[in-house]
C-alpha cells in the first residue's frame, strides 16, 4: 500500500491515521504544496490519498496559489475510484473540488464536539465504524455546501456539513479525527493564543476534557482510520 499524504502546513499531525497507517506497514510519501512541493497533475501513482488541515482557506488562492490545483487533482482521484480522504481544509478543498461554495467564517467551532452520522452515515462503510454518535475534535471556523450528488454522512449543532462521500470512496470529514490527545496536547502548547481567541477558557478545562472525552475521542478516531484504509485494494 502507497499513499499519498498532503500536508498544508508547517505543524501537521498524522495522529490516529499514522497509527493505522503503521499498522498496515504503508509506504507513504509526503508532499507539503505550502512549501513548494510539486503536486502530480494526479494521483494515479498512489493507492490512496489523504489531504490534511491547515490555517488557510480552501479560496486562499492568492497565498497558495496551489489549492486549485490541488482540489481538481482530488476530484479526479475520486472520480477514478481511488480512496480520497479530506480533513477540515482537505474536505473543504474536495468541496470546491466537485464545485460546492465554501463558505468562509460562518461556521466556528473547537474542541472535543458531538458528531452524529445521518442515515447514510449509519449506513456508510467508513463512517459507521465510529457508531451513530461520537466525540470528536474540531477547530475551524469556515465549512462548505454539499456537491452535487454527495451523500451527506454527519453533522454537528454548529456545522451541518461534517463529512460527505463522492463516489465510491471519496471522503470528506470537517473534525480533526486524526487529532488524539497527544496531537491535541501539542496544538494547545504551540497555539495558546489561537485558541483562547476560538474558545475562551478551554486551555483551563483542557486536562478535565481531555480524560473526559479525548479517550473516547481517540478510539472513535482510530476506527475511522482503520476504516478508512480498509477501502485500499489489498
Amino acid at each position: 500500500m502507497r499513499v499519498a499524504l498532503i500536508e498544508n502546513t508547517a505543524v501537521t499531525h498524522h495522529g490516529q491515521i499514522g497509527v493505522a497507517l503503521h499498522e498496515r506497514g504503508a509506504l507513504v510519501d509526503i508532499l507539503r504544496p505550502f512549501r513548494g512541493d510539486a503536486l502530480p497533475l494526479d494521483f494515479s501513482g498512489w493507492d490512496a490519498v489523504i489531504v490534511f488541515g491547515g490555517e488557510q482557506s480552501a479560496r486562499d488562492d492568492a497565498r497558495h496559489p496551489y489549492l486549485p490545483h490541488l482540489a481538481d487533482a482530488m476530484r479526479k482521484a475520486v472520480e477514478a475510484g481511488q480512496p480520497v480522504l479530506g480533513i477540515c481544509l482537505g474536505s473543504q478543498l474536495m468541496a470546491r473540488g466537485f464545485g460546492a461554495e465554501n463558505q468562509l467564517g460562518t461556521a466556528p467551532e473547537f474542541g472535543w464536539c458531538r458528531v452524529d452520522l445521518t442515515g447514510d452515515g449509519e449506513a456508510d462503510p467508513v463512517l459507521s465504524a465510529a457508531g451513530s454518535a461520537f466525540r470528536v475534535f474540531q477547530w475551524h471556523s469556515d465549512t462548505f455546501t454539499l456537491p452535487a450528488g454527495a451523500l451527506h454522512l454527519a453533522r454537528s449543532d454548529r456545522a451541518a456539513h461534517q463529512a460527505f462521500r463522492v463516489g465510491r470512496a471519496g471522503y470528506a470529514t470537517q473534525f480533526h479525527f486524526e487529532a488524539n490527545r497527544a496531537v491535541v496536547a501539542d496544538w494547545a502548547r504551540r497555539f495558546p493564543d489561537l485558541i483562547e481567541g476560538m474558545e475562551p477558557g478551554w486551555l483551563s478545562r483542557h486536562a478535565a476534557l481531555a480524560e473526559r472525552d479525548g479517550a473516547l475521542a481517540d478510539a472513535a478516531g482510530l476506527r475511522l482510520a482503520r476504516a478508512f484504509l480498509d477501502l485500499v485494494p489489498r
